[in-house]
């Protein structure tokens, strides 16, 4: 299935000034997701995962309440499968793999969910390929490969070693990871045909639904005790709705394929806070990818930035006007 676009009314992808590439934005927006993890396991010992999951959507949706309407007139009045998107942004990338990762943290097991995100890659790249209609060059592996490396190096102590002692984990989090690179690919489709707030309002109000739907069936508890409510707070604002307005700004100008890549500066972001706020430490192998990581990920958002040949091609998608 691919999309269509009338391009008469676009202009072609070498007509487009590449300063509107917003790559920075993304891996800026995946950076504050690297503090969910400090603000989730301490909640996760205390808390249902979806009880964390529906309070986190339930604090944003009433701070977004003043704009919900008009981002819900916006959703009626798009097409079918620009509304089909937003719903599976917000029942699936929202709800439902949240809640899938942070049950996977509760298994106590908090590396091998980190490093099956690993995944999201090699997923949002066939998934934007077969509905955006993206294309790699051959020089997207020269950035792939050392990306993916330095992730795998910096998620595990001993990379040749591993062992995933908690199948269920494992499998929750890469139920997660399919969730969220859909959730890449179906967010800048839908950011082409509405502004960026809107579509993040939708994806929390849609997310909320599905989420109060998951702790009925689960049985667990809607409210959080009182002193939870200062961490649920935290989490829902940072890491949650402006790491998503951030996110979903940049996702409008940049390839479903390489913003991908620039979502893993989450772990990044989550190593340094283990080493420097949480009394963690890397081995040797994991600096190697820290820094293996952290240098092609900005190689990668300088070269789609400069270079007059991209290491991905998009159709030239245009992104809706903020309102």
């Amino acid at each position: 299935m691919t999309t269509t676009s009338d391009s008469s009314q676009v202009p072609s992808a070498a007509e487009t000034p590449r300063r509107k590439d917003r790559l920075w934005l993304v891996i800026l927006a995946a950076a504050l997701w690297g503090t969910d993890g400090l603000l989730r396991v301490p909640l996760v010992s205390d808390l249902a995962p979806s009880t964390i999951v529906f309070v986190e959507h339930a604090i944003i949706c009433v701070l977004i309440l003043p704009w919900l309407p008009s981002a819900v007139r916006a959703f009626a009045a798009s097409p079918r499968r620009v509304q089909l998107a937003i719903l599976a942004i917000g029942i699936g990338a929202s709800a439902v793999a949240t809640t899938l990762f942070t049950a996977a943290f509760s298994l106590g097991d908090p590396v091998t969910p980190l490093v099956l995100q690993k995944l999201q890659p090699v997923i949002a790249i066939a998934g934007a390929a077969w509905l955006l209609g993206e294309r790699v060059t051959a020089r997207f592996p020269l950035f792939l490969v050392p990306i993916l490396v330095g992730a795998w190096l910096l998620s595990f102590p001993d990379p040749l070693g591993i062992e995933l002692s908690q199948a269920q984990a494992a499998l929750l989090a890469i139920g997660a990871a399919i969730l969220w690179a859909g959730g890449t690919v179906l967010g800048r489709y839908a950011a082409t045909a509405m502004a960026t707030p809107q579509v993040t309002m939708l994806r929390f109000f849609f997310g909320l639904i599905a989420s109060f739907m998951i702790v009925l069936i689960l049985g667990d508890p809607l409210l959080p005790a009182a002193a939870d409510i200062p961490g649920l707070v935290l989490l829902a604002l940072i890491p949650g709705l402006l790491a998503l307005l951030l996110y979903y700004r940049g996702l409008a100008g940049t390839a479903a394929s390489r913003a991908t890549l620039g979502e893993l500066a989450f772990p990044l972001t989550a190593a340094f806070i283990g080493v420097t706020l949480l009394d963690g430490s890397l081995d040797g192998s994991q600096w190697i990818g820290f820094v293996l990581l952290l240098g092609s990920v900005t190689a990668l958002a300088l070269h789609e930035r400069r270079a007059r040949t991209p290491a991905i091609t998009a159709p030239p998608l245009q992104p809706a006007a903020s309102r």
